[in-house]
């Protein structure tokens, strides 16, 4: 085996071989080892005096690590030190990930990305992945073509335009792809040297990026229009031409954007849009988890959707097509979901209102005998009361939206109501858990796009399940990747949901936590990868046998051990 520490199972060569020596081996951060090569692998490679004496194993470096994680300040210390960790070791940065995954999720990515995001131009050092610029757009064929990326097989590509919910971020957006394909390895166990994150500089809007004499990006408004949908076919036919079976996830990409790159690449490739399919996932796990808790079926709640961009669409119609699964018609399913935008109920008529948005308006006759508190847009707390609201869904990014006179009239329509701020980073969540919980009189069954600490209600500690794309996400890619799929379904997305809600603690007890604890993520994404896997084989999209999904699975999960290494001699 050459130049890549592939998987551990039983079956793969234990064996690495490089002809890479000295400061090349070192330098590659898929093969350096630190002091863990061993006295024979220096003699050998030409490592005696680039490195202290000291012989560790991997062990004795992430011990190491951890003590100088621990000793930073702050999440962005830590973030910018896991960051070069990664850039210098990738292995002993998964096992760091591996071992201690529910304390390090947060800061690898949210909320702790966000300010790696916004700050990207002063840490960064060494290049990770390609940035493609729009002056560049004729070199796309070029870029791809080095050896180096022979063997990717999935990317997750942005344009930095909606990172998180902090806006233009323009070249600075590359924190998403990357922190994503780090946790397809760390929670999916996909091989890191199969990844490649991919950022589409068009420009930004943000003015202050502009006027920023460090900004790395392209210092130059958007691209929009006609030129940024023939750079995104540029790129997308560039892609297919390097790897024609190549899985693709699109991500932090705004609103309309997002809606029409999905709907015109989702039948010529393999491809899926996190904000849209995993958040829809995600959601819909977590509310079929929380309707099994409560005992009333999802088909019989009432859920509002404070926010509609293109996460919010996303999860509205996977929520249809659940309800319908469960024998309502696509009309009943969606005359029980009430969509907001940020003027307000989104109802037939509205100017404002998006394409994407028309069909989850509701009809004017629908409203037309609402007691209101006022003129104007109909509010959330008028459709709570009026339409009996048992669920609440926030994708909206507007800090503190669920006040307490939302939340305690929702509660006099539920004996146990689902609230789901769904926002992120934390600083734009909708509400805070505890505070849900004092206005529901601890009633509330709560999950929140961000971590938040568990919460003393009444004698009792409540643990607060973060309503996290990285549920979904790294177990739908290994699915996709195992089978070989050659599209990714709706199919594939609802069993991805329905696994993670079966894996829910409240499926045995209705006062357990939505979602299972992130310690379990690698668990979780096998699970959910298994279900994808066989979803993608009975929709036609995979010609993998059903009885070989397993033994895929083992063959290909990478684990971050190191292995001994041996010298391939090159030709003069």
């Amino acid at each position: 085996m050459s130049d890549q520490p592939r998987n551990t199972s039983p079956a793969a060569p234990q064996i690495v071989r490089t002809h890479r020596t000295g400061y090349d081996l070192l330098l590659h951060p898929l093969l350096n080892k630190g002091t863990a090569f061993t006295v024979q692998e220096r003699d050998i490679f030409g490592l005696h005096g680039l490195l202290p004496p000291h012989l560790g194993t991997l062990d004795d470096q992430r011990d190491r690590r951890k003590k100088a994680l621990d000793n930073q300040p702050d999440g962005f210390a830590k973030y910018t030190l896991m960051r070069d960790v990664q850039d210098s070791d990738e292995t002993l940065f998964y096992s760091l990930m591996e071992h201690y995954v529910e304390e390090l999720l947060p800061i690898v990515y949210t909320p702790a990305v966000g300010e790696g995001c916004q700050r990207f131009s002063e840490i960064w050092r060494k290049p990770r992945g390609l940035f493609i610029s729009y002056p560049n757009r004729h070199r796309i064929d070029e870029m791809l073509a080095h050896p180096r990326y022979d063997e990717i097989r999935c990317i997750v590509v942005s344009d930095g335009e909606r990172i998180l919910g902090l806006g233009d971020q323009g070249a600075g957006g590359m924190g998403i792809p990357i922190g994503k394909m780090a946790l397809y390895t760390a929670l999916g166990g996909i091989p890191p040297f199969h990844c490649l994150p991919i950022l589409l500089d068009v420009g930004t809007d943000n003015q202050a990026l502009l006027d920023n004499p460090i900004y790395v990006g392209w210092q130059h408004q958007r691209v929009r229009g006609p030129e940024y949908d023939d750079f995104i076919e540029e790129f997308v036919a560039a892609v297919m031409r390097r790897w024609p079976n190549i899985l693709l996830q699109w991500e932090d990409f705004a609103g309309e954007n997002a809606l029409k790159i999905l709907k015109r690449y989702r039948d010529r490739l393999c491809t899926f849009n996190d904000d849209i399919q995993g958040t829809a996932a995600v959601t819909t796990g977590t509310l079929l988890a929380a309707v099994h808790a409560t005992g009333v079926p999802l088909k019989d709640q009432r859920i509002a959707m404070f926010g509609s961009g293109s996460a919010g669409v996303g999860i509205i119609e996977l929520l249809v097509a659940a309800m319908k699964a469960d024998g309502l018609t696509e009309t009943e399913a969606r005359e029980r979901i009430y969509a907001f935008n940020r003027h307000g109920l989104m109802v037939e008529g509205d100017p404002a209102l998006r394409a994407s948005q028309m069909p989850l308006a509701r009809r004017q006759q629908d409203v037309k005998d609402w007691h209101l508190s006022g003129d104007g847009p109909i509010s959330l707390l008028d459709a709570v009361r009026n339409a009996r609201i048992t669920v609440l869904v926030g994708t909206s990014a507007q800090a503190g939206a669920f006040t307490e006179e939302v939340i305690r009239a929702i509660a006099r329509n539920a004996e146990r109501p689902v609230i789901l701020p769904l926002s992120n980073p934390t600083s734009k969540s909708e509400a805070v858990p505890a505070d849900l919980l004092r206005w529901t009189g601890g009633k509330a069954l709560i999950g929140t796009g961000s971590p938040f600490a568990p919460v003393d209600v009444d004698g009792r500690t409540v643990r607060i399940s973060q309503t996290n794309n990285s549920y979904i996400f790294p177990g739908l890619a290994l699915g996709i990747l195992v089978s070989r799929a050659r599209r990714v379904t709706e199919a594939m997305i609802m069993a991805a949901a329905r696994t993670l809600a079966s894996l829910s603690p409240a499926v045995q007890n209705p006062d357990g936590a939505l979602l299972p604890p992130v310690a379990d993520s690698r668990k979780v994404g096998l699970a959910v990868a298994q279900a994808v896997a066989a979803a993608a084989i009975a929709e036609g999209a995979s010609d993998l046998p059903i009885d070989h999904v397993q033994s895929e699975l083992d063959a290909y999960v990478w684990q971050p051990v190191y292995r001994p290494y041996e010298l391939v001699q090159t030709c003069a």
